[in-house]
């Protein structure tokens, strides 16, 4: 039945970025789907950051990890009486190599056929497993282009996110995304905004169609690992401007020195 939530957040030079945000959507989606995780927010940071801590010693030159907690409601004769839930937390490494080249040559977004849940089925802000009509979508997307990235429209027909992650389009200066209501408001989106304001770039939370991509100067994905991924081409139609675009630069460059490292040249190291 899916029944189980989860968070991922990544780390850089060995530490977890953002932990506390990502572990506080984590609680709001237990609390909303009823889940004890057994454990207190401050016992998971506890409890993760002493796992990065103990694995970093096996991290690789230049590398780092992805790390995810999962708890499902455990062993259950009714979901109203569980038994204890079961926490899992893991660590593996970025898997570098699968996008670090569409930081230069952009990724391939195609819109799928496949849709979103709608929100009035179930509320975008929970992060849990069930995520069938994701995969359905990414299949769709592959089977255009292995490389693609699907991005889903919503049942109105506006364009909602990626699979684990948001999507932002670029047009007059002006950086684009949809709002939180219809989407999984992503700590790596609520990042960019940020960093946008640093930036004095002008921002906007509004409905997207497929218009407004295919007309944008630029387009860029976001997720944990990758954080803003600069996109050339929509349905196979170049963008405006050849990828990387300038505000994707300055947001990259931006993130880069607020975690203390070359974001892109970090990649970009993993490649032959």
């Amino acid at each position: 039945m899916g029944d189980a939530v989860f968070d991922t957040e990544r780390t850089f030079g060995g530490k977890v970025f953002r932990l506390r945000e990502h572990l506080e959507r984590l609680y709001r989606t237990l609390h909303m789907v009823r889940i004890d995780p057994g454990m207190s927010i401050d016992e998971m940071q506890e409890v993760t950051e002493e796992l990065a801590r103990r694995n970093d010693r096996m991290r690789e030159p230049n590398g780092d990890y992805s790390v995810t907690q999962m708890i499902s409601r455990g062993s259950v004769n009714s979901v109203l009486e569980p038994e204890q839930a079961t926490v899992v937390i893991r660590m593996r490494p970025i898997p570098f190599t699968s996008y670090a080249r569409y930081y230069d040559e952009g990724a391939h977004v195609v819109i799928p056929t496949t849709r979103r849940d709608p929100v009035q089925a179930l509320d975008a802000r929970l992060k849990t497993i069930s995520r069938m009509n994701l995969v359905m979508a990414e299949i769709e997307a592959k089977q255009v282009d292995p490389d693609a990235y699907p991005v889903l429209l919503d049942i109105d027909g506006n364009l909602s996110e990626n699979i684990g992650g948001n999507f932002f389009v670029v047009t007059n200066g002006v950086v684009r995304t949809a709002p939180a209501r219809n989407v999984l408001a992503g700590v790596s989106r609520m990042t960019v905004l940020e960093l946008a304001g640093d930036l004095e770039i002008p921002t906007a939370e509004e409905p997207l169609t497929p218009y407004d991509a295919y007309n944008a100067d630029e387009a860029f994905l976001t997720t944990t690992s990758y954080c803003a991924l600069p996109v050339g081409k929509i349905n196979g139609n170049p963008l405006q401007n050849e990828p990387p675009g300038p505000i994707t630069k300055q947001i990259l460059a931006a993130w880069s020195e607020r975690v203390g490292m070359d974001i892109v040249d970090q990649a970009m190291s993993h490649v032959n």
